[in-house]
């Protein structure tokens, strides 16, 4: 009798942890691509996925809820597969995030997704090996679940679910995850932006898109404008706006060309997770 006791406890905590992250766990269709899964990282409108998901600069994004967002994405590795996008929400709750490092073989995990535009479909099964590259996992996972949790039996996310290889799956562990968004922590001002050749010696940035509330909106850029400068110095190649702001500090004076005039605006840069992106 105690152990049937035993059994609906754990069973109705599991069935607790999964509603859980069934809420933190968004659906993402970016390109021409079918839906992936991502992961709400922080309650700022951050979302985590996989880059193979995330294949465009845009993405739409629905939560849990059934609202629909538009993302702007603001960082991109696909070597490590990973993608971060941006939504305007303020009253989102993000998922808690667990150490992968202390992971154990045996461990009792839960993956959840959208496979087969499914919502928010759960699947569980056990730890079968965790390095630092990579958690591996035996259950099962399906297309659409690409993007989404693996989290413990305590709701922690410890990895973003990737692919199947031997019949495992496959997971980037959440560290991995947390180097992923540090490394970009540099001053940036939140466009996209696409390289255009106005002399032999001078390059411009075109801008296409401007994330809401950055550095670059806030500052009064516009879709259309060329960034020719930064501070006095033009633009040779697309990685040049990046140093000449990773070299700067407080308001930096940015040279626009918008229609046929050339004027300065004073930005204050940012050092957080929106990005200069270059297409």
């Amino acid at each position: 009798m105690m152990g049937n006791t035993i059994l609906t406890n754990i069973a109705a905590e599991l069935t607790e942890v999964a509603a859980k992250l069934r809420d933190r766990t968004v659906k993402v269709k970016s390109g021409s691509l079918g839906v992936g899964s991502g992961v709400i990282w922080q309650t700022d409108g951050l979302i985590i996925t996989n880059a193979h998901v995330a294949t465009s600069n845009r993405a739409t994004v629905e939560l849990a809820d059934g609202r629909v967002f538009d993302a702007v994405r603001t960082q991109f590795d696909p070597q490590q597969d990973l993608a971060a996008l941006k939504i305007v929400a303020t009253d989102l709750t993000a998922a808690t995030i667990g150490n992968s490092e202390a992971l154990r073989v045996g461990e009792l995990v839960l993956a959840v997704g959208n496979p087969f535009a499914d919502s928010g479909a759960v699947t569980t099964g056990i730890i079968y090996a965790n390095n630092p590259r990579a958690v591996m996992a035996d259950l099962q996972l399906y297309p659409g679940n690409s993007g989404g949790p693996l989290a413990d039996c305590q709701g922690l996310v410890v990895g973003i679910n990737t692919m199947i290889v031997n019949g495992l799956a496959v997971a980037v562990p959440s560290n991995t995850v947390e180097r992923f968004l540090q490394r970009n922590s540099r001053p940036q001002l939140g466009v996209t932006l696409q390289p255009v050749l106005l002399s032999r010696r001078s390059l411009g940035l075109l801008v296409l898109s401007i994330l809401p509330d950055s550095a670059a909106e806030t500052a009064g850029v516009q879709i259309g404008d060329v960034l020719i400068g930064v501070s006095g110095r033009s633009f040779t190649t697309a990685n040049d706006l990046t140093k000449y702001l990773y070299e700067s500090k407080g308001s930096v004076p940015l040279q626009i060309l918008r229609g046929r005039q050339q004027f300065v605006i004073y930005v204050a840069v940012q050092s957080d997770k929106t990005a200069v992106e270059a297409t």
